[in-house]
């Protein structure tokens, strides 16, 4: 009976908080299987989404309020959890201080205890007496003195990922508006797989052509797995800027042959399902490869309605390839990244990362492109993408690489913002092998 009180609502908007603290969930993830636990959809589900989505993304300005309004520092996490989520009620959305308050109360009661009921109270009715910007003056760093410090409070994102998108933008006066666009919820973007589906068919579901990429379109509203062609895997949900990532490939001017296409980091599926369509359309073939048995299997079921276009799905390491040098006409290599050009749709990858993960992912990128270039026949191409905008990650492994190398030459490079082009921050770069 002690959760007979608790909306539903918040209280699922409380466990998907749990499992992102506790299990290092993606909240996209665990959202869905909350909301189908406790029997929510509509209004309801639609609530606990944004309950969700904004508490993480904001969690970083909400700690800061938080700890403002503490007499003691320590806080319990599961307390914290439940406080995060009535300072968003309060700040970022548009529910009465009462019902914020009292429903956040009867959530520490339900799934904490008594004890902190009082503590709950207290700092919530402190948070309610002033809005957001009024408390981010109070809390953040003063922006003349310390620009970085009152960016990472005031857009929520922690400092040193607001120092390493500055320096990738080249332009502070914009980083503010890169900053924000972090923290909006994206829209939803859906690929029609040519020779599968249509845009056209697509756009009778009731979406609105993208402004980037041929095969995409927006879903203003509704649910992508209610549109025949997304259930069937004629389409996909996919981002503009990981569309254009695999038409940048296809589209790549090539002399000599082109049968034989690569994708050497393929999970989860979406861009080696748009490259197996147009592979197909042309006669040539897609293997997809990746490293780990359980994303393969993703590819396999992302790639299902494309098999014409596929000459497979292997699992392998694209640093040490199973196949010979000089095999393919076409190479993707979509390396593992920090996942900073992404915060908009994981937004609990900016607390989750650290500056000492470049150590691990940047050599592994240059491994992977070196390797890739080798896999390309001479003429051949290979497009080296990221979903992120880091230096290190991106023009500098080019760099890096192709010092080292006599036979590759970068021929274009492209950085999309969410901010400037409503996509992922991709970057994209086409390299010959000469």
């Amino acid at each position: 009976m002690a959760n007979s009180r608790v909306d539903p609502s918040r209280l699922a908007a409380y466990d998907v908080l749990k499992a992102v603290r506790v299990e290092d969930a993606y909240a996209n993830l665990a959202l869905p299987l909350v909301l189908a636990e406790h029997q929510l959809a509509g209004r309801d589900a639609a609530f606990t989404t944004e309950l969700v989505s904004g508490t993480i993304r904001w969690q970083g300005t909400y700690d800061a309020i938080i700890d403002a309004c503490l007499t003691k520092p320590k806080l319990e996490a599961k307390v914290r959890d439940a406080l995060r989520l009535g300072v968003h009620q309060l700040l970022g959305m548009r529910v009465p201080d009462h019902a914020a308050i009292s429903t956040s109360v009867d959530l520490v009661r339900a799934r904490v205890g008594v004890g902190p009921t009082g503590l709950t109270n207290a700092v919530l009715r402190k948070v309610a007496a002033d809005g957001l910007a009024t408390w981010i003056t109070r809390v953040a760093p003063d922006p003349d003195k310390d620009p970085a410090g009152f960016l990472s409070i005031a857009h929520s994102h922690p400092r040193w990922v607001v120092e390493v998108l500055g320096e990738a933008l080249g332009d502070a006066a914009e980083l503010p508006d890169l900053l924000d666009a972090d923290n909006a919820a994206p829209r939803v973007m859906l690929a029609a797989r040519p020779g599968l589906s249509s845009v056209e068919e697509l756009l009778e579901a009731g979406g609105v052509r993208g402004a980037l990429s041929p095969y995409a379109v927006e879903l203003p509203g509704g649910d992508p797995s209610g549109i025949p062609a997304v259930a069937q895997g004629r389409a996909g949900v996919q981002d503009e800027g990981s569309q254009l990532v695999a038409t940048t490939l296809a589209d790549a001017a090539l002399e000599g042959p082109d049968l034989r296409w690569l994708d050497v980091c393929a999970g989860p599926g979406g861009k080696a399902a748009l490259l197996a369509a147009l592979a197909a359309q042309r006669g040539a073939r897609l293997l997809a490869n990746e490293p780990q048995l359980h994303r393969a299997r993703l590819v396999v079921r992302g790639t299902r309605a494309a098999k014409a276009g596929l000459l497979g799905v292997v699992v392998g390491d694209g640093t040490r390839p199973p196949w010979p040098a000089d095999t393919f006409d076409r190479v993707l290599v979509d390396a593992p990244c920090s996942g900073l050009g992404a915060l908009r749709r994981r937004p609990e990858s900016r607390w989750r990362r650290t500056p000492e993960d470049l150590n691990t992912l940047v050599p592994l990128q240059r491994s992977l492109l070196d390797a890739a270039i080798s896999s390309t026949r001479p003429g051949g191409v290979v497009v080296y993408a990221t979903c992120s905008p880091v230096l290190a990650e991106t023009s500098e492994a080019l760099t890096a690489v192709l010092a080292g190398r006599t036979d590759a030459v970068v021929e274009e490079t492209r950085q999309l913002w969410p901010h400037r082009d409503g996509t992922d921050a991709m970057f994209i770069a086409t390299i010959r092998r000469l």
